[in-house]
């Protein structure tokens, strides 16, 4: 973890420097100031790990600099010196707050010491503070829930990629768990133990994005009242997730493909060229390759993104998973709402193995957690789900128009899809002479998902035959 510079206070300019190549000499970053007010200016716009003053300062006094030090940056470890020392004034500077005192002369090694202290302390405290924020969070590959084919493919495609040190572009439709397959791959790679970083790139205003990402120096643009390291360095040595890259613009775009050759990025409004070593992930739920082709996406990012690309499906293409995740999102919302339920009816299975789930699992999510709230039996039934109207037109638009005869037909998008719905399953039907499982085989639905359908939509069973040879078509009532 990169530590941020250290700050040393002496108006006596040589002190000054030969403490700047002490410590330069062993890899700190270090931040010179020759009087407590200039000191106190510099922590108000930058980042320091420690500070190094002398007692006597022309103007105001170390022991009044720590008590001001103390005020604007509570927790900040101060180390005093002084060629006057006596325990008293020990004794005085330790209670304005410094962590240690040394006496003119000492031996370099005694400070490198105090320092390397305060060093450790610093990334203890960033080390535990990152740990915190990951605490709880669902960042494993097993709480990808389901069994179908893809979700099998895709854990282990997590788990072979995850341990290197690949890009990773993931693209896919709202709600499929692209952050989960990010999280999951950054707790099984080799630096799990380091900053997992999340950015919503369509979250933050266009303007401050680049500012968020790879931060500003002060005074870059109104507001900018001190240097603000960005996600990239806070990221740095672990991962960073990028989601909804799809929304970024074109000249941020730019910025990031020159971040992915090397690391290398300057801060809005510097022209220090820095450096991190960060894993990239990024996602969208654009059709990317539309984006690219309306000039929205840099065709050569999407190259230099897409290294490994994961492309989780769609819930409506996982079959029996979407029991599994009702299951297990009943039993969380069961015990989070204190709810007796304990599973899911009969009808209410049906009912939602026959609804598209365009919002998937997010969508399902909810419904689970709708029907707990209002369910008041102890079996979640088919009268505690929505009914889907909506949802379910929500598969119809500008990509995907109802099909068919319907096409330019002067009625509502709901009766439209009705209509379109019930002519494909009359086909289907008589294609297979009336037989239910070869018609439920043809439209890639249960055969419990088809009764339900047909239910809905009035249509007759009567001359469908569930295992034989029907001699019957069925028909609208």
């Amino acid at each position: 973890m990169k530590l941020p510079p250290l700050l040393v206070v002496d108006d006596e300019k040589n002190m000054r420097l030969s403490l700047e190549t002490v410590f330069r000499a062993e890899g700190y970053e270090v931040r010179l100031a020759e009087s407590a007010e200039a000191a106190l200016k510099l922590l108000g716009a930058e980042e320091v790990f420690m500070v190094i003053t002398d007692a006597r300062l022309g103007g105001m006094s170390g022991y009044e600099f720590l008590r001001e030090v103390a005020k604007a940056r509570p927790g900040l470890p101060v180390l005093m010196i002084t060629a006057f020392a006596t325990p008293k004034l020990a004794v005085d500077a330790i209670k304005a707050g410094a962590i240690d005192y040394l006496a003119k002369p000492f031996e370099p090694d005694e400070l490198l010491h105090a320092v390397a202290r305060c060093a450790e302390r610093h990334r203890l405290i960033a080390e535990n503070a990152s740990l915190k924020a990951r605490a709880g969070e669902p960042y494993r590959v097993e709480h990808l829930i389901g069994d179908s084919p893809k979700v099998r493919e895709l854990r282990q495609l997590i788990q072979t990629v995850a341990p290197t040190d690949a890009t990773v572009l993931i693209l896919g439709e709202s709600g499929t768990g692209k952050e989960l397959i990010a999280g999951a791959i950054h707790s099984l790679s080799k630096r799990a133990g380091l900053n997992y970083v999340r950015i919503n790139c369509a979250a933050i205003p266009e303007t401050l994005l680049e500012s968020e990402l790879f931060g500003h120096e002060k005074g870059a643009f109104t507001g900018a009242h001190r240097t603000k390291r960005g996600y990239v360095e806070e990221a740095d040595g672990g991962t960073i997730f990028l989601d909804e890259i799809g929304d970024m613009s074109r000249p941020l775009q730019a910025k990031l493909l020159r971040f992915l050759e090397d690391g290398s990025f300057t801060r809005v409004g510097g022209t220090q060229e820095l450096q991190v070593n960060v894993r990239l992930i990024a996602a969208t739920n654009r059709n990317i390759v539309e984006a690219i082709q309306k000039g929205d996406f840099r065709e050569d990012l999407f190259h230099r993104l897409n290294v490994m690309q994961f492309r989780p499906p769609p819930l409506r293409e996982r079959g029996n998973d979407i029991l599994m995740l009702a299951d297990h999102f009943l039993k969380a919302f069961a015990v989070r709402l204190g709810k007796p339920i304990r599973a899911i009816a009969e009808p209410a299975r049906v009912a939602l193995l026959a609804h598209s789930w365009p919002g998937n699992v997010r969508e399902l999510r909810n419904v689970i957690e709708r029907a707990v709230i209002l369910e008041p039996g102890n079996e979640i039934q088919a009268h505690s789900l929505p009914d889907f109207e909506v949802e379910s037109r929500l598969r119809s638009g500008p990509g995907n128009p109802p099909a068919g005869s319907l096409a330019g037909s002067p009625m509502s998008l709901a009766d439209a899809l009705t209509r379109y719905e019930r002519e494909l399953i009359q086909t289907a039907l008589q294609q297979s002479g009336g037989n239910l499982g070869r018609t439920a085989a043809q439209l890639d639905l249960t055969r419990h998902a088809l009764r339900y359908r047909m239910s809905r939509l009035n249509l007759d069973g009567g001359g469908v035959d569930d295992d034989g040879e029907g001699s019957a078509t069925s028909g609208a009532r």
